[in-house]
Parts: structure tokens; sequence; C-alpha cells
């Protein structure tokens, strides 16, 4: 009978030194991250998310090339769209002359929060006796000028940029719902002289309504148009806005002053 000759036993220590190393290989647990680890790695993945963020707010720059005709035209449009159950002539109601728009495409720096106060000083001339945007009527709760946005947000970040027209004698408002109650915003409009109103059209327009804003000194109204949400949305674009705004447009005791000269009544784009 043949025998079969046995492998060295240096070759068998050297395959079983492999498949020693082999099997560590597969089965070596992958070391835990410690808690510090874990957050770092958290707020890494974190930041594209706002840097995407930051990106989709931005400004619509179409406003700053429409004049008086192109911006009614813009804003009939809109009103057609959003209310299609009305009748032309119910449209017709709710219009806004193209006298009523000042037109600000003559405007060239782009219309953001650095360049506002620049471009109200520009566009909002001293009219009578009173010099600039940094004084108030006597009167309470009746500003000279309303600026209106279409987030409590932005209403806030407008109103520290306005800060610059703000005296002892003279207020800048910040009138949205959020973070303040109704019965608070009306207490302090009632009791403060105002120069500059900021805030959302809905709380602007329930605070008129109630008597507690008033727009018998008001020379113009201001909309921060160009401004978009993160949805690249300006205020003209949601329904929850533009139609309180329209609304508070056609208000009586404004609406007859777009083409009156004697009381003039200017409506800005920003």
């Amino acid at each position: 009978m043949t025998s079969t000759a046995s492998p060295p036993s240096s070759a068998i220590a050297a395959s079983s030194t492999r498949k020693r190393a082999a099997e560590t290989d597969t089965i070596l647990p992958t070391k835990k991250k410690s808690k510090r680890e874990k957050v770092s790695s958290q707020k890494q993945d974190a930041r594209p998310t706002e840097v995407k963020k930051a990106e989709t707010t931005s400004l619509d720059d179409s406003f700053a090339h429409m004049d008086a005709a192109l911006l009614s035209d813009h804003v009939a449009r809109k009103a057609k769209y959003f209310e299609r159950k009305l009748t032309d002539l119910e449209l017709e109601d709710k219009f806004i002359p193209e006298a009523a728009w000042h037109d600000t495409s003559s405007w060239d720096p782009r219309r953001d929060l650095d360049h506002l106060g620049d471009y109200l000083e520009h566009f909002c001339p001293a009219r009578g006796k009173k010099s600039g945007l940094a004084w108030a009527p006597n009167a309470q709760g009746a500003p000279h000028t309303l600026m209106i946005t279409g987030a409590a947000l932005r209403a806030a970040d407008l109103s520290r940029v306005l800060r610059r027209f703000k005296t002892k004698d003279a207020s800048v408002a910040k009138l949205f719902a959020k973070h303040i109650k109704f019965k608070e915003a009306e207490q302090l409009v009632r009791s403060s002289r105002i120069g500059i109103a900021v805030g959302t059209p809905t709380r602007v327009l329930d605070l008129i309504q109630a008597g507690a804003l008033s727009t018998e000194h008001l020379q113009r109204v201001i909309l921060d148009a160009s401004y978009q949400d993160a949805k690249q949305r300006n205020m003209f674009d949601m329904r929850e806005t533009f139609l309180p705004l329209m609304t508070l447009l056609n208000l009586s005791g404004l609406r007859g002053r777009y083409v009156d000269a004697s009381s003039k009544l200017d409506l800005l784009v920003y």
C-alpha cells in the first residue's frame, strides 16, 4: 500500500496563522464612538441642511424693475388668481389704480435690509414743516409711515433697521401676532406716539378696525414685496398674506387718498 506524505510542520503552522488572522479580521468589533464624537458627527450632518436653508431665503429682484403700470397689473392678476369666485365687476372694486403706485424702479441698490433706510430717505421726502422720517404726529397711534411684510420675524428684522429713525418722541412700532397678544399690541399703540409702524397685514388690519391704529396722518404705505421666505414666496404669492393685504389697501380711509392730491397717500414697493 502506498503511503501519503504529510506536509511539513512549518507549512501547517503558517496555514494556521493565516486562518487565525482571517478570522480575527472578520469578527473584529467596530470601535464604539464616544459621546463627544457622536455630538460632533451630528453637527457635521446638520451643517449642510442649515446652509441649504439659508440659501433658499432670498430676494425677488423682479420688483426692482416694475414701474407703476407693471405693479398695478401684477397685483390685479394676483387678485384674479386668489379670488376666482369674484366677478370682473367685483374685482374692479378691488383694483389698485396705477396712480396709487410710486415708481421706485430708478433705485439701483438691492432691496435688502442694508439699503432700506437709504431707500426710505430717497423716496420719502419731507412734507410741510416736518423734516425727514424721524418724527411722529402728536396723536397717539397715528404713524406717518406704515411698512407691511409677510412674516413676523421679518417684521422684527425690519423694525431693527428702522430704529435709525426712532427718537424720544417718535417710536418704531412692531405690529405682528407672534409672541405679542392683540390686547398688548392695542394698548401699546393707543399709548404711543408712532412715527413708523412695521407689521403683518392681518395684525395691522385688526388694529385699524379696532380703532387703535389711526390712518389720519398716514403719508405712505411700503410693501416689503421683494423678500422671499424659505419656499421662495413673496407676500403676493401667499393667500394668507395677500387677501388681508388687499382688504387693508382697500379700506375707505386709504383707497380714496391714492389719487387725492390734497391728502395723497403713496404706495411703494421695496
